[in-house]
C-alpha cells in the first residue's frame, strides 16, 4: 500500500470510512451553541444517540462500503472508542466525547502524509485515537508515509469567546462572520481538516468557527512548499467546513453553495487559471434529519471517485440530474440516516490514496485569496 492524496477527485485507490458505534451528543462547552443552535432537537441533551438511529447509520455505511469495493477501491475503518464517557485534561473536562463517523474532520492527507488536525470542540480531543491503529498500520507497511500530529491545543476558556453568544441577534451573528469574528479566537492554531481544500500545490483554507488564521500560519509553515490561501464566505453565518459549500469536481470545475459564494475578488485566481465556478443544484429537502448538526447543503457533500464518477446522496435528486447533466455517471447512496452522525458522504470518508502527483493547477496567482507568508 501506499498513502498518496493531492486532490479530491484523481482516481481513488484507498480510503478510511467512518463508523457510527457509540456516538454522543456532546454536553456543554464553549463553542456549541455555533454548532447546535437553540431550535435544535438536540439542544439542551447529551448522552448516547439512541441504538435505533446508530444501527441505521451504519447500515448506511456499511452500504457505502460495499459499493466502493465493488469498484475496487480499498476501504478501512476506524476502531470506535467507547464515547459515552467522561474525558479530562489539565485544561477542561467533558461530560463526553464524540463519534468517529466522519474522518474528513480529524484527517488532512498532503501527499503522503496524514495530518491530524488540532480540532477546536473539546468533546473530539482524543478522536484521533480512533484512527491510531490505522496509522500505525500504514506505518509499517509503507515506508514513505508521514505520520504527522499538529500542536495539540489546550483548549482552555483563552481559546474561546465566552460571551459570544450574549443577547446575539441573528442578525448580529450574520454581521460578526461577515467581520471574521467569532467564537473560536487567535490565542492557539485551530483547523479541522475539513475546512482545507486540496488542489495539489495550493491549499484553500476556510477562515471560520472551526478553523483560525493562526492554524493557516502554521499549516504554511508546515507545508512550505504549497500556497496556503485564506479565503471566506461572508453570506455564510456559521461557517463549518468547506466541503458543503466549495466542492472541485474535476479538474477545472467547481460547485459553490449559491446562498455562500465565493465573493468576486478571492474568485479571480480561479477565473485567472481556467476554473469554472457553477452554482450547486438546490437541495431537495427543505430541512436536515432530525437530530443533525448540518445544514441542508449536505446535498452537494458528494464524494468523486474519479473525473467521470461520482458519489450522492440518493434523496438528492437535484444534485443527482446536475451531475448527470455535466457528464458524470452518478451514484446514488442512501445516506439520510447516517448524516446525523456528523455529515454527508464526503465528511464520512478520508482519502489515503488517489492516483495523480502534485500539479501546479495556479500558476497564475493573482491578488483576492491571501496568500500566507511562511
Amino acid at each position: 500500500m501506499k498513502v498518496n492524496s493531492w486532490n479530491d477527485y484523481d482516481p481513488l485507490r484507498h480510503i478510511i470510512v467512518g463508523r457510527a458505534e457509540h456516538t454522543c451528543i456532546p454536553g456543554w462547552e464553549p463553542a456549541l451553541e455555533a454548532k447546535i443552535d437553540r431550535g435544535s432537537d438536540m439542544w439542551g441533551k447529551w448522552g448516547p444517540r439512541p441504538l435505533e438511529t446508530v444501527e441505521k447509520g451504519n447500515e448506511e455505511l456499511d452500504y457505502f462500503v460495499n459499493v466502493l469495493e465493488s469498484r475496487g477501491i480499498r476501504v478501512d475503518r476506524p476502531t470506535p472508542l467507547q464515547w459515552n464517557q467522561s474525558a479530562h485534561t489539565p485544561d477542561f473536562s467533558t461530560q463526553t466525547l464524540f463519534g468517529c463517523m466522519p474522518p474528513r474532520d480529524v484527517l488532512l492527507t498532503v501527499g503522503s502524509e496524514i495530518l491530524s488536525a488540532a480540532m477546536m470542540m473539546r468533546c473530539r480531543f482524543w478522536e484521533y485515537l480512533a484512527y491510531h491503529p490505522l496509522m500505525q498500520k500504514y506505518f509499517d507497511e509503507d515506508p514513505n508515509f508521514r505520520w504527522e500530529q499538529a500542536p495539540r491545543p489546550r483548549l482552555t476558556d483563552a481559546s474561546y469567546q465566552l460571551d459570544y453568544f450574549d443577547n446575539l441577534t441573528q442578525t448580529g451573528l450574520e454581521e460578526k462572520a461577515r467581520n471574521l469574528d467569532f467564537v473560536t479566537n487567535e490565542h492557539e492554531p485551530l483547523f479541522d481538516a475539513a475546512d482545507i481544500l486540496r488542489l495539489g500545490k495550493d491549499l484553500f483554507c476556510q477562515h471560520g468557527l472551526t478553523t483560525n488564521r493562526r492554524a493557516m500560519h502554521w499549516l504554511q509553515r508546515h507545508f512550505p512548499d504549497h500556497r496556503v490561501h485564506s479565503i471566506n464566505f461572508p453570506d455564510d453565518p456559521n461557517p463549518i467546513h468547506i466541503d458543503a459549500t466549495f466542492v472541485p469536481l474535476r479538474p477545472g470545475l467547481i460547485m459553490n453553495n449559491p446562498v455562500r459564494r465565493l465573493p468576486p475578488e478571492q474568485s479571480r485566481i480561479f477565473a485567472a487559471n481556467g476554473w469554472q465556478i457553477i452554482d450547486a443544484a438546490w437541495p431537495a429537502h427543505d430541512r436536515a434529519p432530525p437530530m443533525c448538526y448540518s445544514s441542508v447543503w449536505l446535498s452537494m457533500n458528494v464524494l468523486v471517485i474519479d473525473h467521470k464518477t461520482v458519489c450522492v446522496e440518493a434523496s438528492e435528486v437535484n444534485q443527482l440530474e446536475q451531475l448527470d447533466g455535466l457528464g458524470f455517471e452518478v451514484i446514488p447512496i442512501p445516506f439520510r440516516h447516517a448524516y446525523s452522525f456528523g455529515g454527508g458522504l464526503h465528511c464520512a470518508t478520508a482519502d489515503v490514496e488517489r492516483e495523480g502527483t502534485c500539479e501546479d493547477l495556479f500558476p497564475k496567482q493573482v491578488p483576492g485569496t491571501q496568500i500566507l507568508s511562511n
